[in-house]
């Protein structure tokens, strides 16, 4: 009789305490998108963290991720600040990936103890990839002549409306290879024992679904985050999704701003944005 009554009333006055998970979306290309586009950064990030974080009692949080990738060092930031509340807090991190997490998504999944994905899901792009224009035939051909100044001799590395440097080749090379090394120890050091293949697999760039990167050690096993999650904690855990609060008017003041008083840019920037975060998923084919 007593346990049927605990059932109906609240923690504080002796009812039962159910297993409390929150969860935290990580959805879209990282990094500073510009114009009116928002990329995943650690300042658009970081109060979202530590409120995922800071329900007690907590079971668990849970990571839902779709990211094709983008800037490695908001990648690492916010991967770094995941692992930080972790350990302080004693509180274990569960990744879930969906249609992709792919290059700094993985390095975000990296940031959980384990690692789940859809068979169909696309995984990995342990690499480092940049790309760009030439555009110094076009102008030619238009009669343009490119002017720049620069204090200091590299200041106009790549420049793409200047012929290609060979120089300027090997620095970007050295560049990759410096935070491709960095992304290689991130995946060593998360995954360890667990990753069954090597670094001429794991790291070349390659990707694979997530039936095969269970295979390779990549993640942990194949699911969803709530057919998982009921599996692990019970029927009757609660999950809590972490979202931005709503605030009335919340774009305003930055559409007047970005496209009346400075001119248009912010169309501009929003549109070159687009292009650019199409071009991050349509590499994984979507």
């Amino acid at each position: 009789m007593l346990d049927n009554l605990r059932r109906f009333l609240p923690p504080a006055l002796g009812g039962v305490r159910h297993p409390m998970v929150t969860v935290l979306r990580l959805d879209g290309v990282i990094g500073a998108m510009g114009g009116l586009r928002a990329g995943l950064t650690i300042a658009g990030t970081a109060r979202l963290i530590e409120r995922a974080f800071s329900i007690k009692p907590l079971s668990a949080v849970a990571l839902v991720i779709n990211s094709p990738g983008g800037a490695a060092a908001q990648s690492a930031l916010i991967h770094g600040r995941i692992r930080a509340l972790a350990e302080e807090r004693k509180i274990p991190v569960i990744a879930f990936c969906e249609d992709v997490t792919a290059s700094g998504g993985y390095m975000l999944a990296l940031a959980a103890d384990r690692i789940y994905a859809h068979p169909m899901s696309i995984v990995g792009s342990i690499g480092v990839i940049s790309g760009g224009f030439g555009f110094d035939r076009a102008i030619e051909k238009l009669g343009i002549d490119r002017r720049i100044y620069t204090a200091g001799a590299n200041k106009h590395r790549l420049d793409p409306f200047k012929p290609e440097n060979p120089d300027d080749i090997v620095k970007l090379r050295d560049l990759q290879t410096d935070i491709h090394a960095g992304f290689k120890a991130m995946v060593t050091d998360r995954r360890g024992t667990r990753l069954t293949a090597g670094e001429d697999t794991l790291f070349n760039g390659d990707v694979w679904t997530g039936r095969q990167a269970v295979e390779l050690g990549l993640i942990d096993g194949l699911g969803d985050v709530r057919s998982r999650l009921r599996e692990e904690f019970g029927p009757k855990m609660r999950l809590i999704p972490i979202a931005h609060r709503r605030r009335l008017f919340r774009f305003g003041p930055r559409l007047f701003s970005s496209n009346l008083s400075e001119g248009g840019r912010g169309i501009a920037g929003d549109a070159l944005s687009t292009l650019e975060e199409r071009g991050l998923w349509s590499r994984f084919g979507l």
